[in-house]
């Protein structure tokens, strides 16, 4: 969807989408996903019209910061997974998250931080990201405590 560009380009993609949004003009292609991703985060909305100021950014968790455009990006890598079943199997996981946590919003939250620890343990063993990672994970928040 976004691989492959710099941090300034991937933003832009965010800031353009919700630019078309607010004047009402047509979206084409992902911008469809990042506005329906968008509307599910107001909290965001301010950053997303600040382009300018948001485009370089950086976020720091350390300082209980939260990356916008990081947490939309997961929100949609999630939405693009289940639409295509991609790992296989992912949507029967999110079925099973959804039959525990019925709130969709919720479920996806808890998806990505199996997602999230999938790509930090890639990351921190300089490999590639791990399946069975992630659906350890997703499983285990299916079963619960």
């Amino acid at each position: 969807m976004l691989t492959g560009q710099d941090r300034g380009q991937t933003r832009e993609v965010f800031f353009r989408a919700w630019r078309a949004h607010r004047e009402g003009r047509p979206l084409e292609g992902v911008e469809k996903l990042i506005v329906q991703v968008a509307l599910r985060h107001p909290e965001y909305h301010p950053v997303l019209e600040q382009s300018e100021a948001a485009r370089e950014r950086d976020y720091f968790p350390e300082a209980g910061e939260t990356n916008p455009f990081l947490h939309l990006g997961m929100h949609i890598a999630i939405e693009e997974q289940l639409s295509i079943d991609q790992p296989p199997g992912i949507r029967g996981c999110y079925q099973k998250l959804l039959s525990r946590y019925p709130d969709e919003h919720e479920v996806q939250h808890r998806m990505m931080e199996c997602l999230g620890e999938m790509l930090w343990q890639a990351s921190r063993q300089k490999t590639a990201p791990q399946e069975a990672v992630y659906f350890d994970c997703l499983r285990g928040l299916a079963s619960g405590p």
